[in-house]
């Protein structure tokens, strides 16, 4: 009889810990949420100063409007990896040429 009360006072002991973490957590939540609610009450009150542009399906729009657009994109793109793809053949041709008088300190045995 006296196991069985001992076991049941530890079930009792650990519901109550578990219960507590349980509340200590779910206040944490509640404060995060609270915190969560503020910031976006804020982030509102600045986006419904700007109205949303109106929306212009591209099927339905100029085609040759849409074409110079996308055409000017493209460019733009190009001229980005070609910029890019010219540091990097510059930063290869470093590599490769580089001087190996400098490296001459990584060649020397040490005792």
């Amino acid at each position: 009889m006296v196991i069985w009360a001992v076991l049941v006072l530890g079930l009792l002991a650990m519901l109550v810990a578990l219960g507590y973490r349980l509340f200590r957590k779910g206040m944490a939540t509640m404060h995060a949420l609270g915190e969560l609610m503020e910031k976006t009450e804020r982030l509102s009150d600045l986006t419904d100063a700007e109205p949303e542009p109106p929306f212009h399906p591209a099927a339905l729009g100029p085609a040759r409007e849409y074409a110079a657009v996308r055409e000017e994109r493209r460019a733009r793109n190009a001229t980005i990896r070609h910029t890019r793809r010219e540091a990097r053949i510059r930063r290869g041709k470093l590599l490769v040429r580089a001087d190996p008088s400098r490296f001459s300190h990584l060649l020397r045995k040490r005792h």
